[in-house]
């Protein structure tokens, strides 16, 4: 049951009230921010919760249990609170909110309403809407392993035991032919789609501190090309440094093979397929085509 200060319930059951909302965003680069939809700042807590950055709150929802409902933010872009290029790279993915509504003719009378996650972020034109997710919505994720073919640990974690620093390379940005290739140097010394699947970390200019997923590395007259995924949310130009991370299709080939590293393998390459499970004994064979016995 939730607790109410004093002063704050008296507030509440008085004649007239004088609350607003705010919002404290707490990103995953620890990068902390606070928000109003009142006509002015307000500070508690030791932060300062911006009244210009034109934050609003939809109906939110509320359920008993476990269920996962939530509700929504918009606003409109600022130069000095959400800016549209650090949604568009990502920073805002996953950040946790606060919710407080305040008495904002005294401020040390507020109340945390709820505490939830940034979830799906929409653009239109210049405003944006963030979904913010109940913390139950964790419940949907998957947890545990799965069988199946493939690896399923990340190229140089602890699982899968590679050292992913003799895989990785510098590289200068040389050209930008569009959006979704981009040609470097200092790759020379590597095969061609030795960095497929991997990671592209930009380490200089207007993407410095932003990492994109390579979809393909490809040899094109004598210069290394970089297919990215998806587009980078900052401008990529020649001259820009990155760190290029090697990457893993996640088969058991590749892993015997490219690191070597086939006896830690994560997955399961030799599980019985469909075909194997569902087929029948009949004498000498099973009626999948295979040998009963070699």
């Amino acid at each position: 049951m939730r607790t109410i200060a004093s002063g704050l319930k008296a507030h509440l059951d008085g004649g007239a009230t004088t609350l607003c909302h705010a919002w404290r965003v707490t990103r995953q680069d620890g990068t902390v921010m606070g928000f109003t939809d009142h006509d002015r700042d307000l500070s508690f807590g030791g932060l300062t919760y911006l009244a210009a950055s034109g934050f609003e709150a939809s109906e939110a929802e509320d359920g008993n249990g476990l269920s996962a409902e939530g509700g929504e933010v918009s606003g409109g872009f600022s130069a000095d609170a959400i800016r549209p290029e650090d949604l568009s790279a990502g920073r805002y993915d996953g950040a946790t909110v606060e919710v407080f509504t305040v008495n904002w003719q005294d401020t040390a009378q507020h109340l945390l309403l709820r505490t939830a996650e940034l979830g799906e972020v929409r653009r239109e034109g210049g405003l944006f809407r963030a979904e913010l997710r109940r913390l139950t919505h964790r419940l949907d994720q998957v947890r545990g392993r799965i069988y199946g073919r493939q690896c399923d640990a990340v190229l140089g974690d602890r699982r899968c035991g590679v050292e992913i620093a003799a895989y990785r390379a510098a590289a200068t940005v040389s050209a930008v032919p569009d959006d979704m290739h981009v040609r470097v140097s200092g790759l020379s010394g590597f095969a061609g789609r030795f960095f497929r699947y991997g990671v592209a970390a930009f380490t200089s200019g207007a993407a410095a501190g932003l990492s994109a997923d390579i979809e393909d590395h490809r040899k094109i007259d004598g210069a290394d090309e970089l297919t990215l995924w998806l587009p980078m949310a900052a401008k990529v130009a020649a001259g820009d440094a990155l760190e290029v991370t090697a990457g893993c299709d996640k088969r058991f080939s590749t892993c015997r093979e490219k690191f070597g590293n086939g006896l830690n393998f994560q997955g399961f390459p030799h599980m019985p397929g469909s075909d194997f499970s569902y087929g029948y004994a009949d004498g000498e064979t099973v009626h999948d085509g295979s040998p009963l016995y070699d």
